[in-house]
């Protein structure tokens, strides 16, 4: 299981400990420090659509209007911070957030 998000990330935290906590094999991946790929992009575009960029963010809010209608893909290059988090791989099958329904279904 892979967890994509953040360090500084209090959900991503609060997530990877239950994980952790319910004896799961986790893998943090701090997507600051270690951008996504563009295959990773697509993927998680693919998955989520519009869904994946966060957009109550505080990055979200320091773009301009013309930054703001840039494709996800180029956005989340540039600004890794923006995507929503966490998004966590698990044998293939991804999930978005830490909502209970993904708790349900990652702690279950």
């Amino acid at each position: 299981m892979i967890l994509y998000g953040i360090k500084s990330c209090d959900t991503c935290r609060k997530a990877l400990t239950a994980l952790s906590e319910a004896g799961r094999d986790v893998a943090f991946r701090d997507v600051r420090a270690d951008p996504l790929q563009p295959a990773e992009i697509a993927r998680f575009q693919a998955e989520f659509g519009e869904r994946l960029i966060n957009r109550a963010s505080t990055t979200w809010r320091g773009l301009s209007e013309a930054e703001r209608a840039s494709p996800p893909e180029v956005l989340l290059a540039a600004h890794p911070t923006l995507m929503k988090r966490p998004v966590i791989d698990r044998d293939g099958s991804l999930t978005l957030g830490w909502g209970k329904d993904v708790q349900a279904q990652l702690l279950a």
